[in-house]
């Protein structure tokens, strides 16, 4: 059975592995370390199928928005909805602190991704030209806006 549970220190070996099977410029254990230690803004999940990480993601909770900064899962566990439930995990908790939006970039040849995100509510709003550095490939910047986003946006414009 799948969990999502908070991430914590004793994953980040687990982590650590997933995050270097799926990007062509891993994070560091010490980028993960410094998540979980000192980045009060962090809110990671960890995916875990029959006792084992398969899975993760990250957001930054930045004044009222949320910044996701990685979801992957392991390859051989892909097309299982592991990646849904972690995305879905992460909007929820957007939605319990209130925040208006949840933004990310994905590479602009990232199609399941893009797919992904586009079936949870995400709209393109921008690119980013040559984000990448393993590639000089450009990011779409793609963004959810919840309902009280409205709200806010009057609130500031009075």
């Amino acid at each position: 059975m799948l969990e999502i549970l908070p991430m914590t220190e004793e994953h980040i070996e687990a982590v650590l592995q997933v995050e270097q099977s799926c990007f062509t410029l891993p994070w560091t254990k010490e980028d993960f370390e410094r998540e979980m230690k000192e980045n009060k803004l962090a809110i990671y999940r960890i995916a875990i199928l029959d006792h084992k990480v398969v899975g993760y993601a990250g957001m930054w909770h930045v004044v009222t928005e949320g910044h996701i900064t990685n979801i992957a899962v392991l390859e051989q566990y892909r097309r299982q909805g592991i990646a849904k439930a972690l995305m879905e995990e992460i909007i929820h908790i957007a939605e319990q602190q209130e925040m208006i939006g949840i933004t990310l970039e994905v590479r602009i040849s990232n199609l399941a991704a893009q797919k992904l995100y586009t079936s949870y509510g995400f709209r393109p709003e921008g690119f980013r030209k040559k984000y990448y550095l393993d590639t000089k490939e450009d990011a779409v910047i793609m963004w959810k806006y919840f309902p009280n986003y409205e709200n806010y946006e009057q609130e500031v414009t009075k």
